[in-house]
């Protein structure tokens, strides 16, 4: 009997003990928040990660909240990645502070700007009409039209003007509130009030869904195996997130022939991961020996069966060509030649790009048939660089954003956008500004170390999406219109608006790593379809 009511009472205190626990997994993650009206928003969104406490147990909710502190939530809800760009915005945004990542992640999406020139003030209090500004286009509020009848607040004269439009958008869907004294866009908004903003904002419409979803990554997403080793190639492959190989293997030389270069470690890897594999076709920039091959029509054929014997050889996926400096006068055949080369690797299970530049009307395109060649191949890649190429009269961007998104719509309407692969720059060039300027060559690696060393003057130029970096060695000014992190976000987003198939990179390697963050936040962020019920 004893033992009996011993186990009863070893029950009891377990259960007890259960209880117990489950209450306290419950209880306020915070010391100070019990009468806060956010309470569950604050502990909700804490668990999520998108708020932190100021230590020592204490959320401190009638505290103001700074500006970086603001950015950061936005980021963490909407779950992108911090972003540490090599090249920094903002003159007091510093690499070490611990929201560095975040505004940048937030500059890259097109989302922030600072209060002046590379200023961005990060530890500045916001104010309530700064942050429905920020909240209306991080969650792409402008899209939708606000229902009929809106608040009217009695401060409405105190809104600033580039905010009125925003804090309507933001009051009609219930987000931000007023009370007997109206908005108070002037007014610091505080710890609590920005989590019960978010909180209405991850609770609205589809939002919560829409962000949780891990979506893989969305087309083709493609680069070039240019220099290096094939493991520096598979390194760059898995950072990059390519999905595509294009392993430089094949060329058309001098006696019609087709070299191969086929490297069986890289295929065995893109076997086991999953990745395809489209081999590249060049002819080596020979004017001379790719005039010979597609003037004739047997020359074309033996071509074309060697490489589909390659493809059926070593189980490739497909054929990229690359073929420049073709002469004008080649223009018909090489349409044929491509023609004939998709309707051959269709037989054999493979499909067919063609890399092309843009068609700007000079003898360098004059080959290329945009229209035709959309129609033949499955894929269109449209090179977006070398707007100023080496040795050009005029120092200058390799891809200005108007000059690539006008390049790109030119394509467009000529060959569809499920056809379109948008190539995009992973090197840049430093003009020495001289009569005539000369340029070299620099990777994305070189161009942030010159910009620290010659401690350059710094721009971020609106107009052309592109910083400006400008130095004087020996005598003689330098400047490099920068790729980067920020601009390549810009060209992104733009291909990502005209629904292309996909993007390609060149050239492996030049980039620094944190341009893959950016990259991937921006894809994910520009595919966020949100689907509001207090708007229409």
């Amino acid at each position: 009997m004893l033992k009996k009511i011993v186990q009863i009472l070893l029950a009891a205190i377990l259960c007890f003990s259960s209880v117990s626990t489950g209450a306290e997994a419950k209880s306020v993650l915070y010391k100070d928040i019990s009468s806060s009206y956010a309470r569950d928003a604050i502990e909700t969104l804490t668990q999520r990660g998108v708020l932190t406490g100021v230590g020592d147990g204490l959320f401190v909710p009638r505290k103001p909240l700074s500006r970086a502190e603001f950015t950061a939530m936005l980021m963490r809800v909407l779950n992108m990645d911090a972003v540490n760009n090599d090249i920094s915005a903002f003159r007091d945004v510093s690499k070490s502070a611990w929201y560095y990542g975040w505004i940048h992640a937030a500059v890259n999406l097109s989302l922030v700007s600072g209060t002046g020139e590379r200023v961005f003030e990060p530890n500045v209090f916001i104010t309530r009409q700064e942050a429905a500004v920020m909240a209306a286009r991080a969650m792409k509020l402008g899209n939708h039209a606000v229902q009929a009848g809106r608040t009217v607040y009695a401060d409405e004269s105190v809104i600033s003007s580039w905010a009125k439009s925003d804090v309507r958008l933001v009051s009609s869907a219930g987000w931000m509130k007023g009370d007997q004294y109206g908005f108070r866009p002037l007014d610091f908004i505080t710890r609590q009030e920005a989590a019960a903003l978010i909180d209405r904002i991850l609770n609205a419409g589809n939002v919560k869904r829409v962000v949780d979803t891990k979506a893989k990554t969305k087309g083709i997403r493609m680069g070039w195996l240019y220099n290096g080793t094939t493991s520096q190639y598979i390194s760059y492959a898995q950072s990059a997130g390519l999905n595509t190989l294009v392993p430089r293997w094949y060329y058309v030389e001098k006696d019609g022939s087709v070299s191969d270069y086929t490297d069986q470690k890289l295929l065995n890897w893109s076997r086991q991961s999953g990745t395809a594999v489209w081999g590249m076709l060049g002819n080596r920039s020979d004017i001379d020996a790719t005039h010979s091959m597609l003037q004739s029509a047997s020359a074309r054929r033996t071509v074309i069966q060697s490489v589909s014997d390659y493809v059926r050889i070593y189980k490739l996926d497909g054929i990229n060509i690359d073929f420049e400096n073709v002469s004008g006068a080649d223009r018909q055949q090489l349409t044929l030649f491509v023609r004939d080369m998709a309707a051959e690797l269709h037989r054999v299970g493979a499909v067919l790009s063609i890399d092309v530049s843009p068609d700007l009307q000079t003898d360098w395109t004059a080959a290329f048939d945009y229209k035709a060649l959309g129609t033949y191949a499955d894929y269109v890649v449209f090179m977006g660089y070398d707007q100023h190429w080496g040795g050009s009269p005029k120092a200058g961007s390799v891809s200005s954003l108007p000059w690539f998104t006008s390049a790109m719509d030119t394509m467009l309407t000529v060959v569809p956008s499920t056809k379109s692969i948008a190539a995009m720059p992973l090197y840049t060039r430093d003009w020495k500004l001289g009569s005539p300027p000369t340029s070299e060559d620099i990777t994305l690696i070189e161009q942030g170390r010159r910009a620290t060393h010659y401690s350059t003057n710094l721009k971020w130029k609106p107009d052309i999406g592109q910083y400006t970096s400008t130095y004087w060695l020996h005598g003689f000014a330098h400047r490099i219109w920068m790729e980067e992190a920020r601009s390549l976000s810009r060209k992104h987003a733009a291909a990502a608006a005209r629904n292309v198939a996909g993007t390609a990179y060149w050239y492996s390697g030049s980039e620094t790593p944190e341009v893959w963050r950016a990259v991937n936040n921006i894809q994910r962020y520009q595919h966020y379809h949100f689907i509001y019920a207090a708007v229409e």
